[in-house]
């Protein structure tokens, strides 16, 4: 079995119904605790992550991430780079080339910001991190609905289940059935 998480029912309206599509909620916290209560529940095979996120590097449509940060981990205090949780080794979820997504719990909404990441999202490294830390394959597409500038929270309302065609076909793609 696959475990596919997505972070609201708003950005796949009509996945609600399959057996394998599961809700985290908003955020680090809610994603980690969905994520690690479900790969202990279902021992899947693979968790597949969707959703939606703000483009720095990328345009919109759907783009598969392969390396994870937290932008909003800061403790150079204690001798650590941002995004480095204090005690642990490294700052990146993953070592696949390919696309960065930065994970945090605010919106981005400063084009002005320096991100050194390609996409922002609000889930996607603490779903990596128990992915990592319980050895499960993980998998994890962002549709981009905005720019991460003053218009993302506007252009995110608008685009926010658009991404929900791409999710089914790439899930059709990987032979997921549903």
């Amino acid at each position: 079995m696959n475990l596919i998480l997505i972070a609201l029912q708003q950005e796949a309206p009509n996945l609600v119904t399959s057996s394998q599509v599961f809700y985290t909620g908003v955020g680090k916290v809610n994603a980690a605790l969905a994520a690690a209560s479900l790969i202990e529940r279902f021992r899947p095979s693979c968790v597949i992550n969707f959703g939606t996120a703000g483009g720095i590097t990328v345009g919109t449509g759907l783009h598969q991430c392969t390396q994870f940060v937290q932008r909003d981990m800061t403790c150079e205090a204690l001798g650590c780079v941002p995004g480095q949780t204090p005690f642990e080794q490294g700052t990146h979820i993953g070592n696949i080339p390919g696309l960065v997504c930065s994970t945090g719990d605010n919106f981005v909404m400063n084009p002005a910001l320096t991100i050194p990441a390609d996409l922002v999202d609000m889930e996607a490294y603490a779903i990596a991190k128990c992915c990592h830390r319980l050895s499960i394959p993980f998998l994890c597409w962002k549709y981009v609905t905005d720019s991460a500038d003053q218009a993302a929270h506007d252009d995110w309302n608008k685009t926010v289940a658009a991404g929900e065609p791409h999710y089914v076909q790439q899930l059709e793609l990987l032979g997921v059935r549903l």
